[in-house]
């Protein structure tokens, strides 16, 4: 597998509906353990005030994290191959949503 990064730009109303996305794609990865590992995410204040989100996934490629996508009910605008990762600090604290 090799690790990715996909970008859902304005995909979510709020946090709620976020979290409900959040719930079907775990529920989907859970049926698609060979192709897609989900990570981690981070979400976006987009200038809308949509929630956007870039999630990091390992996956056996970028069709597969498509499929998840679509059977999810997911928005999926970019799916980018992770070329390195350079970890100058650890993740801060998530502050409470």
């Amino acid at each position: 597998m090799q690790t990715y990064v996909v970008l859902r730009r304005s995909g979510f109303q709020d946090a709620d509906d976020l979290g409900r996305a959040a719930a079907r794609s775990t529920a989907t990865g859970e049926e698609m353990t060979d192709d897609v590992r989900w990570i981690r995410t981070y979400a976006l204040a987009e200038g809308d005030g949509a929630v956007g989100t870039v999630c990091v996934y390992e996956a056996t490629g970028p069709e597969a994290l498509r499929e998840h996508a679509a059977r999810a009910g997911l928005p999926c605008d970019e799916v980018v191959a992770v070329a390195d990762t350079v970890v100058v600090r650890p993740d801060p604290k998530a502050a409470p949503a």
